[in-house]
């Protein structure tokens, strides 16, 4: 986690501590991986009662429910039982069977005073899609209420800026790291990028993608990359699994959202949405 920002005076530092506190609560209540989270009470036990979360965790799923039907069902965070059989996240309580139905449309239900029920026990949710873009939002919006005139949050890939100085934002190639890939202007707005793992293997690039698509509770594949600019970071977070799975078919969503898309397709072609090439410049 990178923090960075202009000078408030006396209060600098105790706005950085504050919005550090922010992310931090974040990963309290929303990690996969702490048993005492929200995220991992509702997993353990709502299909047995609702159960209250924070109000912050209220509004991510609010958020991931409105996504999964603006998408019509590519942003699901339902899917942990896939990540869990590829060993991309830790094995629950008992032995979990990945199957197609129900998705988040119906599989969670928020009920008044912040309380959620998963309607069934085989149902378990995963965040990581989406808590990381919440969390620099958060962090954000405490050194707001600092006074901080300017500054940027970055979250190993998910970062907004604030403030009307630009920050410019180089892109690596997903395939070869080393390599730059894009240099981005970015003025009070956020950016998020998801792209395939990848691994040299016998000289050759090998890698398989932690965004799983819905439909096939499989890794997607069409796209090796994807970053999405977008009013908030939580938004854009979300958005790039959806580019991840979608590729350009998801630009009515984009639209709807406000936002923008780089991709980078299998074959290598990348491609940018059309309201958004005046901030991007590609590498030679």
């Amino acid at each position: 986690m990178e923090i960075e920002v202009a000078s408030a005076g006396a209060e600098t530092d105790a706005a950085i501590d504050a919005a550090f506190d922010a992310v931090a609560q974040v990963h309290r209540l929303m990690s996969f991986h702490e048993r005492d989270s929200d995220l991992s009470r509702l997993n353990r036990e709502t299909h047995v009662q609702p159960i209250r979360v924070h109000p912050w965790t209220f509004q991510v799923l609010e958020a991931a429910v409105e996504m999964h039907r603006q998408s019509r069902g590519a942003f699901d965070v339902t899917v942990a039982p896939a990540l869990q059989a590829i060993g991309l996240l830790p094995g629950l309580d008992g032995d979990r069977v990945v199957a197609p139905e129900p998705r988040v449309g119906d599989a969670i239900a928020l009920l008044p005073e912040h309380a959620v029920r998963l309607r069934a026990p085989g149902i378990a949710i995963d965040l990581g899609g989406i808590a990381k873009g919440f969390a620099v939002d958060r962090a954000i919006e405490a050194l707001q209420g600092f006074d901080i005139p300017a500054g940027l949050v970055n979250a190993g890939g998910d970062l907004r800026v604030f403030g009307a100085a630009p920050y410019t934002v180089d892109l690596r190639d997903p395939r070869d790291p080393l390599r730059l890939l894009a240099r981005i202007e970015m003025t009070g707005e956020a950016l998020a990028s998801t792209a395939r793992r990848f691994d040299l293997v016998d000289g050759t690039l090998t890698g398989a993608s932690a965004v799983i698509d819905p439909a096939t509770s499989e890794p997607a594949v069409a796209i090796v990359g994807a970053t999405v600019r977008a009013p908030s970071c939580m938004i854009a977070d979300a958005l790039t699994k959806v580019v991840m799975i979608s590729g350009t078919d998801a630009g009515d969503l984009l639209a709807h959202y406000g936002a923008s898309a780089l991709l980078i397709s299998a074959d290598g072609d990348v491609q940018i949405t059309s309201d958004w090439p005046q901030a991007v410049h590609l590498a030679a």
